[in-house]
């Protein structure tokens, strides 16, 4: 039985690795665009895509208030300059979040 568990847990956990949507692929497929703010957000009102959205933004603000503290600024100043650098990397034909309407670069 135990081994039973195992099994059905490693299963569960394959399935959700196959299926986890990847930052690159909801980009391309405009599920997800760059704020002005520095963060990810969500084009398209999804379960998958708040998750992948969620996981991002926790890691973004974490390098953001290291690279503040490091560089003795505020983390404003930080997410303004990780926008500006986002906006500047986005592909053509992905969403861009400006004045509060989602725009195609």
């Amino acid at each position: 039985m135990k081994f039973l568990r195992i099994t059905m847990l490693s299963a569960l956990l394959f399935c959700h690795t196959a299926f986890a949507l990847e930052l690159d692929d909801a980009k391309q497929n405009g599920l997800v665009g760059e704020q002005e703010n520095g963060y990810l957000g969500a084009v398209v009102d999804r379960a998958d895509v708040m998750a992948l959205i969620g996981e991002i933004n926790v890691k973004r603000k974490a390098k953001y208030i290291e690279l503040a503290n490091k560089n003795n600024i505020t983390l404003e100043q930080v997410e303004k300059l990780a926008a500006k650098k986002a906006f500047e990397k986005t592909a053509s034909g992905h969403y861009l979040k400006h004045d509060g309407e989602w725009v195609k670069k």
